[in-house]
């Protein structure tokens, strides 16, 4: 590792790799469905058979995914500002790092329950 890197690997780093890899599934769920919704004005049907084709258990984990990656998104964002705007920030970004990660978790594992629970019902009785 190059001397007077800022984040070494620590939170930091991890956050920023993290923050860029939820925008671009973010950003590339966006692109996928402006295609899909699109396509129903140029054939209804054949949108009807797109829509009906996300209703599998991968696109629900994909779906659980997605939601995951806008909170943490919106999270470290909201981190990201913090550290910019308020004079402290700077000083605490690691602990907001860990913070962030908390609310993340307590969101998402019930989340994860509630969005993929009509799928595992489906799979394997319920």
């Amino acid at each position: 590792m190059a001397s007077g890197t800022l984040y070494k690997g620590r939170e930091g780093m991890w956050s920023w790799v993290a923050h860029r890899i939820t925008g671009v599934a973010v950003f590339f769920f966006l692109f996928v469905h402006v295609l899909d919704t699109a396509l129903v004005r140029v054939s209804p049907d054949a949108y009807d058979r797109v829509i009906a084709s996300y209703k599998t258990p991968l696109v629900n984990l994909m779906e659980v995914g997605l939601v995951g990656a806008v909170l943490y998104h919106a999270l470290n964002g909201i981190r990201l500002i913090l550290v910019d705007f308020w004079s402290k920030g700077p000083k605490y970004q690691r602990q907001m790092v860990w913070v962030i990660s908390v609310i993340w978790l307590v969101v998402m594992i019930p989340g994860f329950y509630f969005m993929t629970k009509h799928t595992f019902e489906q799979m394997f009785g319920a």
